[in-house]
């Protein structure tokens, strides 16, 4: 296990703005200390030759082909707005 310092986790808790105990920091500077071991055994094996994926199973994207179609009128797309003002959406001012 990594050995993490009580003053690295102290640190992280101050960068994450967590209010720990003495108890809590011990808890997880054992927990990290697990984690960061976890990613040192990943970094370890050899994956020369591996090619690289995106996905864990092969996977087909079914795309629709891309045709322009007739847009939504002013109307129809205003038709649930809430508040309107001609052809235009009406929301509330977010600067003050």
């Amino acid at each position: 296990m990594p050995n993490l310092e009580k003053k690295e986790i102290e640190e992280l808790a101050l960068l994450a703005r967590l209010s720990l105990d003495a108890t809590e920091v011990e808890h997880l500077r054992q927990e990290l200390g697990a984690i960061l071991d976890h990613f040192a055994e990943l970094a370890a094996i050899d994956t020369e030759g591996v090619a690289p994926m995106t996905h864990a199973v092969p996977l087909e994207l079914r795309l629709r082909a891309d045709v322009v179609e007739p847009s939504l009128s002013p109307k129809e797309a205003l038709q649930g707005a809430p508040k309107r003002d001609g052809d235009l959406f009406l929301v509330p001012a977010i600067i003050t």
